[in-house]
């Protein structure tokens, strides 16, 4: 294998290696007939990523007919080759990456101004292919932005946020940060962005569900979607089931496959296609006594949309209208006798649900699937969908 990398898609092919080293700790290398691809995946195998570098990136790409190699190594050694970004425009010109099979080294050295050569040799351990089985082009909902409208919408989101949770419908997306529900919502910063569609170049939300996934993956395609200039591609389908997040242009492609919290189905149930659902009733924290935490509750209520206190709890769902506001020229809350009681058998099932244990949610695993479809889901598609990634030959031993 023989590659040489010119001019300023040294830097592009820098870019996207410290991308993917926000999703793993390895770098599998595989030169194909269509191109160079480079994956990376994570130690949960909940995040998959990978770029394709077309042969018409290069100046010079060539592999031997039915050539068949294909390595990893360390993504921190790689990224040593790339350590200054900012330079790599003004000092590289071209970047020559050669395979050595007899000494087992990857040798990558950058012609530099002036003479000056840098080479870089690496160690490498030979593996088996490392392939997401996904289809981006089937999934009902996908949205195209540019990486300057998500960007701006993730910086409002602070470092130690982990997960984000998505909800869409036919006018509008919002991106608000996840919050167990284990943890105190009173005490719990909630941070929540709503985007227009007409702010995307494609909105196509033919189901109107609500995803979590995790935001360090994100961050890392959109620093390479920003310096590209590359659209940003969303395709997602239900809790559970895989988001792909890609970017592409004539020469490269780039998918991040990020696995997705799985909920309860039994809340998802009434998202049908094209299904307008009522907004959830605003939180208790707004049911005071006084006038004027009654107008924020009724004033927050009154647009359409997810709050960010999240969906209501299965448990309220059945007795919602035992917790009713009264009209706007009384300033107080009437209890009867029966909402107190109703209130009663509330808290006590809400204890037997806390000591059954915590709610069924947890991330998929990408590669193993471990969690069972329901028995809707099985009788529409088959059981073997619920794998999306393939392992390596390491992990099967």
């Amino acid at each position: 294998m023989h590659c040489i990398v010119t001019g300023g898609n040294v830097k592009v092919l820098a870019k996207a290696i410290h991308s993917l080293s926000r999703v793993g700790d390895e770098l599998y290398v595989e030169p194909q007939e269509d191109g160079l691809a480079l994956r990376s995946v994570n130690s949960s195998r909940s995040a998959y990523a990978c770029f394709l570098f077309a042969p018409l990136f290069f100046s010079r790409y060539s592999i031997p007919n039915g050539y068949n190699f294909r390595c990893k190594m360390l993504i921190k050694s790689v990224q040593a080759v790339f350590r200054s970004l900012a330079s790599l425009e003004k000092t590289v010109e071209k970047c020559h990456i050669q395979l050595d099979e007899e000494k087992d080294r990857l040798t990558f050295t950058l012609h530099c101004k002036h003479g000056l050569l840098k080479t870089h040799n690496l160690s490498y351990q030979d593996s088996e292919s490392l392939q997401a089985v996904f289809d981006k082009d089937n999934c009902p909902n996908a949205f195209r932005a540019q990486p300057r409208v998500l960007v701006d919408t993730v910086v409002h989101f602070p470092s130690s946020v982990e997960e984000v949770t998505l909800t869409v419908n036919e006018e509008r997306m919002w991106v608000r940060n996840h919050v167990e529900e284990e943890a105190e919502q009173s005490k719990a910063m909630l941070t929540e962005m709503c985007l227009a569609s007409d702010e995307f170049d494609h909105f196509a939300a033919r189901v109107h569900n609500s995803i979590t996934f995790c935001l360090k993956e994100l961050r890392g395609l959109l620093v390479f979607a920003e310096s590209t200039g590359l659209p940003v591609s969303i395709h997602f389908d239900e809790p559970g089931s895989p988001v792909v997040i890609s970017v592409t242009d004539g020469v490269l492609e780039g998918n991040f496959v990020l696995a997705t919290l799985s909920d309860d189905p039994s809340l998802h149930k009434n998202n049908n296609t094209g299904s307008h659902s009522r907004p959830p009733p605003p939180p208790d924290d707004f049911m005071n006594d006084d006038m004027d935490s009654y107008l924020i509750a009724m004033d927050t209520s009154f647009a359409a949309g997810p709050s960010t206190a999240g969906p209501p709890k299965p448990s309220l769902a059945s007795t919602s209208c035992s917790k009713q506001p009264v009209a706007a020229n009384h300033g107080t809350r009437i209890h009867t006798a029966e909402e107190e009681e109703e209130e009663e058998e509330e808290e006590e099932d809400k204890e037997t649900n806390d000591a059954d244990g915590p709610p069924h949610k947890k991330f998929r695993s990408l590669f193993f699937g471990s969690v069972i479809p329901s028995s809707s889901q099985m009788s529409t598609q088959p059981l073997t969908c619920q794998e999306v990634l393939a392992s390596d030959s390491e992990d099967d031993t």
